[in-house]
């Protein structure tokens, strides 16, 4: 088969001739049909120290991915040959104390598919069945290529109950981007976005934000008297790890306020932590999807809202034919856009 693949530590792909995968007891092989580009496959292609300190190669990267099961081993149940399909990409150990008390999120022996076994940038995937994610006919193949960062942001939005309250995002990349619409779906008051780049708060107003606020030069408190807030935000998303954006939450949030941490700092800051305590303020880190609970909830919400479909495919920027893989991770990288999607279908 054909897949970008990572022969050894150091920067690149090359779109090579590889070995097929072999199919286990308890695996399936899905015939990949769409990938998405996702941040950390950005790291991989340019092997910073994050990569070379956490990934393994020679590598197949990629872990967002949407297509059909062609091959089921002789112990799998539950997923059938022709199934269209997603799939979690920790694959967990199912013996340590998290997993046996069914926190597999939490498991201390995690494998990231595409970052410690071979994962989605080829024309064919292995994976365990226990893994898989059997999706109805309303989910279309982009669609399905995004559950995994849809996944994010649904774990981030649904942390804390989100009814009547006020929301404040900072960082409208695609998962910060798609947990506004989830917010908006979810019942909340109001829902604020924040970032630097203005093509990117102009997607999050087409996703259902109620305000945007450039915190380059525009300020998060001036809008809150726009919006008739009379307190603080009682809910945080910090999807961006940006230096800035936490302690600018911080500043804006209510007593007894609440934040889920998605985005991964790239350097040390400080906060104010007199601030958090006599505040009251909860702050919670977020890491992937929850076995199965937020598979079931997106799936959920997606199947029966046309309009939560439609505003979280619009975060899909362009559709490439994988063999354009080079034109698809520099738009990814120009951190301007919206998801990019490959099909490997048109090699």
């Amino acid at each position: 088969m054909r897949a970008l693949f990572k022969p050894e530590p150091g920067p690149g792909f090359t779109l090579s001739e590889v070995p097929d995968p072999h199919c286990a007891a308890d695996e399936v092989i899905i015939r990949v049909m769409r990938t998405g580009i996702c941040g950390t496959d950005l790291h991989i292609l340019d092997w910073d120290a994050w990569a070379a300190s956490n990934v393994d190669a020679p590598l197949i990267a990629g872990h967002e991915f949407y297509g059909e099961v062609v091959e089921i081993g002789e112990q799998v149940r539950d997923v059938r040959v022709g199934d269209r399909v997603s799939g979690e990409g920790h694959i967990v150990c199912g013996t340590c104390r998290n997993c046996r008390a069914g926190r597999r999120q939490m498991c201390i022996r995690t494998k990231g598919l595409g970052l410690h076994r071979n994962g989605a940038f080829a024309e064919y995937l292995s994976l365990p069945a226990s893994n898989v994610w059997v999706h109805s006919d309303t989910i279309s193949p982009e669609l399905g290529a995004i559950f995994d960062p849809l996944g994010n942001a649904v774990h981030t939005a649904l942390a804390f109950p989100l009814v009547g309250e006020d929301v404040l995002v900072s960082g409208c990349g695609p998962i910060g981007l798609m947990s506004v619409a989830v917010a908006r779906h979810v019942g909340a008051r109001y829902v604020v976005a924040t970032d630097v780049s203005e093509a990117r708060l102009e997607l999050a107003r087409g996703l259902g934000a109620h305000e945007t606020v450039n915190v380059a030069h525009e300020s998060i408190r001036d809008t809150q008297k726009t919006l008739g807030m009379r307190e603080g935000f009682d809910i945080g998303f910090e999807m961006s790890g940006a230096g800035t954006a936490l302690p600018g939450m911080l500043e804006n949030m209510n007593h007894g306020g609440r934040i889920a941490m998605l985005g991964l700092p790239t350097e040390q800051f400080a906060i104010d932590w007199a601030k958090v305590v006599t505040h009251m303020i909860t702050l919670k880190g977020i890491y992937g999807r929850e076995m199965f609970e937020t598979w079931n909830a997106m799936a959920a919400m997606l199947e029966t809202s046309e309009q939560l479909r439609e505003r979280i495919t619009s975060v899909i920027a362009d559709v490439l034919p994988a063999r354009d893989w080079e034109q698809g991770f520099r738009a990814a990288k120009s951190a301007t856009t919206g998801k990019i999607i490959l099909d490997w279908t048109e090699l």
